[in-house]
Protein backbone atom coordinates (compact mmCIF):
# COMPACT_ATOMS: atom_id res chain seq x y z
CA UNK A 1 0.00 0.00 0.00
CA UNK A 2 1.42 3.35 -1.11
CA UNK A 3 0.85 5.96 1.85
CA UNK A 4 0.49 9.67 0.31
CA UNK A 5 0.48 12.52 2.45
CA UNK A 6 -3.23 13.68 3.41
CA UNK A 7 -5.31 15.40 1.03
CA UNK A 8 -8.17 15.49 -1.48
CA UNK A 9 -7.54 13.74 -4.89
CA UNK A 10 -10.17 14.41 -7.34
CA UNK A 11 -10.65 11.86 -10.45
CA UNK A 12 -12.32 13.94 -12.86
CA UNK A 13 -13.67 13.95 -16.97
CA UNK A 14 -16.64 13.72 -18.70
CA UNK A 15 -19.06 11.30 -17.70
CA UNK A 16 -17.78 7.57 -18.75
CA UNK A 17 -14.21 8.17 -18.37
CA UNK A 18 -13.87 5.90 -15.66
CA UNK A 19 -13.68 8.08 -12.74
CA UNK A 20 -15.11 5.28 -10.61
CA UNK A 21 -13.46 2.52 -11.42
CA UNK A 22 -9.94 4.35 -11.52
CA UNK A 23 -10.39 6.18 -7.88
CA UNK A 24 -11.82 3.00 -6.78
CA UNK A 25 -8.68 1.94 -7.68
CA UNK A 26 -6.30 4.49 -6.44
CA UNK A 27 -8.22 4.08 -2.65
CA UNK A 28 -7.06 -0.03 -2.98
CA UNK A 29 -3.59 1.07 -3.29
CA UNK A 30 -3.58 3.83 -0.73
CA UNK A 31 -5.73 3.11 1.72
CA UNK A 32 -7.84 6.61 1.37
CA UNK A 33 -11.45 6.16 1.15
CA UNK A 34 -13.14 6.71 -2.28
CA UNK A 35 -16.61 8.57 -2.91
CA UNK A 36 -18.34 8.69 -5.92
CA UNK A 37 -20.09 12.61 -6.51
CA UNK A 38 -22.78 10.62 -8.47
CA UNK A 39 -24.06 10.27 -4.90
CA UNK A 40 -24.29 13.85 -4.31
CA UNK A 41 -26.53 14.61 -7.00
CA UNK A 42 -29.98 15.85 -5.78
CA UNK A 43 -32.53 13.71 -6.93
CA UNK A 44 -34.07 15.97 -9.01
CA UNK A 45 -30.58 16.29 -10.94
CA UNK A 46 -30.25 12.61 -11.62
CA UNK A 47 -33.83 12.75 -13.41
CA UNK A 48 -33.16 15.31 -15.09
CA UNK A 49 -30.17 13.81 -16.80
CA UNK A 50 -31.97 10.29 -17.24
CA UNK A 51 -34.30 12.32 -19.39
CA UNK A 52 -31.59 13.56 -21.47
CA UNK A 53 -31.37 17.02 -20.32
CA UNK A 54 -27.95 18.10 -19.78
CA UNK A 55 -27.17 19.71 -16.48
CA UNK A 56 -26.55 23.97 -16.06
CA UNK A 57 -24.50 25.60 -13.71
CA UNK A 58 -27.32 26.23 -11.33
CA UNK A 59 -28.39 22.58 -11.17
CA UNK A 60 -24.16 22.31 -10.65
CA UNK A 61 -23.95 24.75 -7.66
CA UNK A 62 -25.88 22.53 -5.00
CA UNK A 63 -23.99 19.70 -6.17
CA UNK A 64 -20.86 21.20 -5.88
CA UNK A 65 -21.18 22.87 -2.45
CA UNK A 66 -22.66 19.25 -1.48
CA UNK A 67 -18.97 17.74 -2.19
CA UNK A 68 -17.04 20.87 -1.02
CA UNK A 69 -18.59 20.63 2.25
CA UNK A 70 -17.94 17.23 2.80
CA UNK A 71 -14.75 16.75 1.53
CA UNK A 72 -13.81 19.64 4.34
CA UNK A 73 -15.21 17.37 6.95
CA UNK A 74 -13.14 14.44 5.40
CA UNK A 75 -10.21 16.16 5.78
CA UNK A 76 -10.25 17.74 8.86
CA UNK A 77 -10.25 14.19 10.24
CA UNK A 78 -7.18 14.35 9.19
CA UNK A 79 -7.35 11.61 6.69
CA UNK A 80 -7.37 12.88 3.29
CA UNK A 81 -9.72 11.39 0.43
CA UNK A 82 -10.75 10.18 -3.30
CA UNK A 83 -13.71 11.12 -5.01
CA UNK A 84 -14.94 11.23 -8.66
CA UNK A 85 -16.22 14.40 -9.74
CA UNK A 86 -16.63 15.69 -13.02
CA UNK A 87 -15.32 19.01 -12.41
CA UNK A 88 -15.93 20.04 -16.16
CA UNK A 89 -15.42 23.74 -15.60
CA UNK A 90 -12.59 25.77 -13.92
CA UNK A 91 -14.97 27.67 -11.51
CA UNK A 92 -16.04 23.99 -10.39
CA UNK A 93 -12.72 23.41 -9.82
CA UNK A 94 -11.86 26.58 -8.19
CA UNK A 95 -14.47 26.06 -5.56
CA UNK A 96 -13.08 22.41 -4.64
CA UNK A 97 -9.47 24.50 -3.99
CA UNK A 98 -11.22 26.67 -1.29
CA UNK A 99 -10.53 23.96 1.23
CA UNK A 100 -7.77 24.03 3.54
CA UNK A 101 -6.45 21.11 2.38
CA UNK A 102 -3.89 19.97 -0.68
CA UNK A 103 -6.09 19.08 -3.76
CA UNK A 104 -4.89 17.37 -6.78
CA UNK A 105 -7.03 16.96 -9.51
CA UNK A 106 -6.80 13.46 -11.87
CA UNK A 107 -8.33 14.08 -15.29
CA UNK A 108 -8.74 11.37 -17.17
CA UNK A 109 -9.18 11.81 -20.87
CA UNK A 110 -9.60 9.88 -24.31
CA UNK A 111 -10.97 11.19 -27.62
CA UNK A 112 -15.17 11.63 -27.82
CA UNK A 113 -15.65 7.81 -29.77
CA UNK A 114 -13.64 6.01 -27.09
CA UNK A 115 -16.14 7.37 -24.16
CA UNK A 116 -18.83 6.60 -26.46
CA UNK A 117 -18.12 3.49 -26.74
CA UNK A 118 -17.76 2.57 -23.42
CA UNK A 119 -20.82 4.32 -22.50
CA UNK A 120 -22.46 2.44 -24.58
CA UNK A 121 -21.32 -0.87 -22.37
CA UNK A 122 -23.29 0.47 -19.74
CA UNK A 123 -26.31 -0.18 -18.53
CA UNK A 124 -26.13 0.66 -14.53
CA UNK A 125 -26.08 4.42 -14.84
CA UNK A 126 -28.90 7.31 -15.24
CA UNK A 127 -26.63 9.13 -17.47
CA UNK A 128 -27.47 8.54 -21.14
CA UNK A 129 -25.06 8.12 -23.88
CA UNK A 130 -26.56 11.27 -25.65
CA UNK A 131 -25.46 13.90 -22.91
CA UNK A 132 -21.57 12.98 -23.29
CA UNK A 133 -21.58 15.26 -26.49
CA UNK A 134 -22.52 17.94 -23.45
CA UNK A 135 -20.20 17.17 -21.16
CA UNK A 136 -17.26 17.41 -23.59
CA UNK A 137 -18.82 21.17 -24.96
CA UNK A 138 -18.68 22.20 -21.16
CA UNK A 139 -14.83 20.58 -20.25
CA UNK A 140 -12.92 23.31 -19.93
CA UNK A 141 -9.28 21.76 -20.14
CA UNK A 142 -7.50 21.51 -17.26
CA UNK A 143 -3.57 21.23 -19.09
CA UNK A 144 -2.28 24.01 -17.88
CA UNK A 145 -3.79 24.35 -14.59
CA UNK A 146 -1.63 23.63 -11.28
CA UNK A 147 -2.01 20.38 -9.50
CA UNK A 148 -3.28 18.57 -12.75
CA UNK A 149 -2.73 14.93 -13.76
CA UNK A 150 -3.41 14.37 -16.94
CA UNK A 151 -3.84 10.80 -17.65
CA UNK A 152 -5.06 9.14 -20.78
CA UNK A 153 -7.67 6.07 -20.57
CA UNK A 154 -6.35 4.60 -23.55
CA UNK A 155 -4.29 1.89 -21.30
CA UNK A 156 -5.44 -0.33 -18.32
CA UNK A 157 -6.65 0.28 -15.01
CA UNK A 158 -3.44 -0.54 -13.53
CA UNK A 159 -1.47 1.55 -16.15
CA UNK A 160 -3.03 4.53 -15.37
CA UNK A 161 -3.15 3.71 -11.54
CA UNK A 162 0.59 3.19 -12.05
CA UNK A 163 1.07 6.64 -13.43
CA UNK A 164 -0.97 8.68 -11.24
CA UNK A 165 0.49 7.14 -8.09
CA UNK A 166 3.93 8.00 -9.24
CA UNK A 167 2.55 11.57 -10.63
CA UNK A 168 1.42 11.93 -6.67
CA UNK A 169 4.46 10.55 -5.08
CA UNK A 170 6.73 13.06 -7.14
CA UNK A 171 4.20 16.09 -6.61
Amino acid sequence: MIKLEPQLIVVMGVSGCGKTTIGTALSARTGLPFYDGDDFHSESNKQKMSSGKPLNDDDRKPWLKAIVDFSAEECASGSGLIIACSALKHAYREQLRTLSWPVKFVHLHAPFEVIHARMKQRTDHYMPESLLRSQFETLESPVNEHGVIEVSIEQSVEAATDRILLALENE
